[in-house]
């Protein structure tokens, strides 16, 4: 009898404690969730026009797409000039180190882009306008 209480008890012994490693996965987890930057699209594609002075840009968060019809896109949506100054402004509450890069369409007209730029800068973000290498 004795004997098999030993064998019990040593099955019970034999357990793995699943604890620390959930623990360690659940802060990964929030690390990894922490540490990502989230890059806002602007939702369509723009044949942007050519510059020899184009430089790289890698780390940005919010596209600002204007298309050859005058059409402005944020966020995969479509927006009124109005909206561009109150989205952002929103965007930096959640993100305070935002950076705006402006895609216009080679069509777009100069009247649209200098409104959008004029939200912009009443928004207090820092932006580029996106062009594309010459191959110069």
């Amino acid at each position: 009898m004795s004997k098999r209480l030993n064998i019990l008890q040593q099955q019970e012994d034999a357990e793995i404690n699943m604890t620390p490693m959930l623990d360690v996965v659940f802060i990964m987890l929030i690390f990894f969730i922490v540490s990502t930057s989230f890059v806002r699209e602007s939702g369509i594609d723009v044949n942007r026009p050519n510059a020899q002075t184009s430089e790289s840009k890698s780390k940005t968060a919010v596209f600002v797409a204007i298309s050859a019809e005058d059409e402005i896109w944020l966020d995969r949506k479509l927006i009124d000039l109005r909206m561009v100054r109150p989205t952002i402004e929103r965007l930096r509450t959640e993100q305070s180190e935002i950076s705006v890069v402006v895609q216009a369409d080679e069509k777009s007209t100069t009247g649209q882009l200098v409104h959008v730029i004029d939200q912009l800068r009443l928004a207090k973000v820092k932006y580029t306008v996106a062009t594309q290498s010459s191959g110069h």
